[in-house]
């Protein structure tokens, strides 16, 4: 059964797709492909069957990721089949935290930028949400998002191996 690793930020158009495309970029990177699986989802629904953000597919694809995003809104029958719920800032994280079913639910809800050590020594976690600003924010988020994402991958093969032992 693969780890699977779900990213959240408020409408599933910019940051979670974004956060969503590095991150499944750098599992393949580590031949770990069939075993992790990847998505995104929104807290809110505004944007249920849209695309990603252009701005942020513009990024991305510069960047050298790929994405075929859709988005969704997540949904609280998830959290059983997810091992780690990222949220994107401290509002998506505590109202994951809220929705949770259970404690073991609401443990699997970590903000992104906690895996980075930088920014998780400096206590900034939040990723700013780019939707509002010009391109330099999207720039500004996948920055974030890569600086977090091998501490990310570090930490699920970890939780893969103790699942595995």
């Amino acid at each position: 059964m693969p780890f699977s690793v779900c990213f959240v930020c408020t409408g599933n158009i910019c940051r979670s797709p974004m956060a969503a495309a590095v991150f499944r970029a750098r599992v393949d990177e580590a031949g770990l492909g069939g075993l992790v699986q990847v998505d995104s989802a929104g807290t809110d629904g505004w944007h249920e069957g849209d695309g990603a953000d252009p701005r942020a597919l513009s990024v991305l694809t510069a960047a050298g990721y790929e994405s075929d995003h859709v988005a969704r809104r997540f949904q609280v029958s998830w959290f059983p089949r997810l091992d780690l719920v990222i949220a994107l800032d401290s509002g998506h994280h505590r109202a994951l935290r809220r929705l949770a079913p259970t404690p073991a639910d609401a443990d699997k809800v970590r903000l992104l930028r906690s895996y980075d050590p930088v920014a998780a020594g400096l206590g900034d976690l939040d990723v700013p949400d780019p939707y509002y600003g010009d391109d330099d924010g999207f720039d500004a988020c996948l920055r974030m998002v890569e600086a977090a994402s091998e501490g990310l991958l570090d930490a699920v093969r970890e939780a893969r191996e103790g699942r595995a032992a």
